[in-house]
């Protein structure tokens, strides 16, 4: 059985129009028609004044999303009010939930602004996971050298794979100075060392 549409107003103050639809059976015939002048409109009747109370305790939130919890309610409380009438009500569904305009728009909105909250945590998240991950870069390269300068030439390995272009890149200093450390001694010790001076070459006295 359909229930026709009913307008209500939830906990939240949200005016929706809502519709619903009743499966039941006559599980007792002479109380069907001894206990009550029509059973068919007389528990559609107790449908719609029930729908209207249940959903106005109910916040719009839950309307939308706890709908099974709010069908298994209605079930519930009809079946209370029939069974005397000896009708039983199996199940109660929730069919349609029609909201106005204006509040589709809010609700829109709404969501909008959630994405947007949710998009700057992401991207404030990342930029704090990327800030600790140079810190402690930066930490390794002042402890140890050496990185920074295979960094550079690893870099510098990439440029050249994808250009084709001649580049000049300044090179520091550092990087040749374990080379100059190694040459240093090498020049030393093949440089020769003078002689004693011959007596020929001793300077002339005025």
């Amino acid at each position: 059985m359909d229930v026709p549409s009913q307008e209500v107003i939830t906990k939240d103050n949200v005016t929706v129009r809502v519709n619903a639809v009743v499966f039941f059976r006559v599980v007792d015939p002479e109380a069907s028609v001894v206990r009550v002048l029509d059973h068919i409109r007389a528990t559609s009747q107790i449908s719609q004044t029930t729908l209207r109370n249940v959903l106005g305790q109910s916040e719009l939130d839950e309307l939308l999303t706890a709908r099974e919890k709010l069908n298994q309610m209605l079930q519930r409380i009809i079946d209370e009010h029939t069974d005397p009438w000896g009708v039983k009500v199996s199940t109660v569904e929730i069919k349609e939930v029609e909201l106005a305009e204006t509040m589709k728009r809010m609700m829109s909105a709404q969501a909008e602004a959630e994405r947007e909250r949710r998009a700057k945590i992401i991207h404030a998240d990342g930029e704090f996971q990327a800030s600790e991950k140079l810190a402690k870069a930066g930490a390794i390269i002042a402890r140890e050298p050496t990185t920074l300068q295979l960094r550079y030439l690893q870099t510098l390995t990439e440029v050249a794979s994808e250009r084709n272009s001649t580049l000049i890149f300044p090179l520091p200093i550092d990087l040749f100075s374990i080379f100059m450390k190694k040459e240093a001694p090498a020049q030393i010790s093949g440089r020769k060392k003078p002689g004693p001076l011959c007596p020929t070459n001793r300077p002339r006295r005025k």
